[in-house]
């Protein structure tokens, strides 16, 4: 099995920033791709960074220059750095990691998330 946890969630002040971590455990051969995304209350989830191996990224044009992704060689810890923090970036911020298993299996998990809320 495959676990995948974010922390670094809270209550920030608009302009402020945040690192959220997400740790990966388990039964993994090879983080192949792993994504943040957030979920604000009635809205639908969405994709706002991610890192593959071999250390490409992309960022959602929405938090482009505010949003970085980073993460070890191994994918196991990634971190989202956000700064310059709006109300509009309040959401549950999570993890999900397509994982390369024992005998080439290709399984996707999901962490449980964290949330992040701007407010003055």
């Amino acid at each position: 099995q495959v676990q995948l946890v974010e922390s670094g969630g809270g209550l920030v002040q608009p302009g402020g920033s945040l690192r959220l971590p997400c740790a990966a455990s388990g039964s993994i051969v090879r983080i192949l791709r792993l994504t943040w995304y957030r979920q604000a209350p009635g809205k639908q989830r969405d994709v706002v960074a991610s890192i593959m191996t071999g250390g490409n990224t992309n960022v959602a044009d929405s938090v482009k220059g505010r949003f970085t992704i980073s993460g070890d060689n191994t994918l196991n810890t990634v971190h989202l750095q956000m700064n310059s923090l709006k109300p509009d970036d309040t959401a549950v911020y999570s993890c999900g990691a397509q994982v390369l298993r024992d005998f080439n299996q290709i399984a996707a998990y999901w962490g449980q998330g964290t949330q992040v809320t701007v407010s003055s």
